[in-house]
């Protein structure tokens, strides 16, 4: 779960950007061009909510998500590169109900090595849908939202894809620092039918 900023240029200025309710169908492709960047996630494929969906095409998420089953700790197995992770390893979201429904987020990475310096980021999810729970908007700054789709869960909530319908965004999910090696080449198996390149996933690093 993450902040979206706007890279000008290749160069990542950490703009923050949204969508007027107004905006063009041009605006929006002009605005959508750019890549959007994401910070320090878990763990979320992120898009500026709701201001590029238009353009994507549909994105499945699963049939229902029970919240208090869904927080806790979740350990990053392997995601989409992105800028933002550049050298994390050992990430770590931990998700927690809030008294107003929302969801409590922080994102821990170690820099480098398992024994590196430790970066984290705090921030707040709501719900968008609610008849299934798995379309939340996630903020790091004030207003400044994006997408946390969840593509995928375990029966036991033992792991978990999470995307954003841009596609550009993948992270897969897991209660344990390791998954079962039959499980993730099945997850990798139904990528490609959500519009997902499953080579342009790298793993992560984690501790035993």
């Amino acid at each position: 779960m993450n902040y979206v900023a706007q890279n000008t240029e290749g160069n990542e200025t950490m703009r923050l950007i949204t969508f007027a309710p107004t905006a063009t169908t041009r605006e929006v492709q002009n605005r959508c061009g750019h890549r959007l960047v994401v910070m320090m996630a878990a763990m979320a494929g992120i898009s500026i909510a709701g201001g590029c969906n238009a353009l994507n095409p549909p994105l499945d998420v699963v049939e229902k998500v029970d919240l208090g089953s869904y927080t806790g700790r979740w350990y990053e197995i392997a995601r989409y590169p992105n800028s933002f992770e550049r050298g994390c390893v050992g990430v770590t979201a931990d998700y927690s109900l809030r008294q107003d429904g929302r969801i409590n987020v922080l994102n821990t990475c170690r820099e480098g090595s398992l024994d590196g310096n430790v970066r984290t980021i705090e921030g707040i999810a709501r719900v968008v849908d609610s008849s299934t729970n798995a379309k939340l908007a996630v903020t790091f700054f004030g207003p400044f939202e994006g997408d946390y789709w969840i593509l995928e869960l375990g029966n036991d909530y033992e792991y978990a894809v999470v995307g954003d319908p841009s596609r550009k965004f993948l992270w897969i999910l897991s209660r344990e620092p390791g998954l079962d090696d039959g499980l993730y080449h099945d997850i990798l198996s139904r990528l490609p039918e959500k519009g997902f390149d499953p080579e342009n996933l790298e793993f992560v690093l984690q501790s035993e």
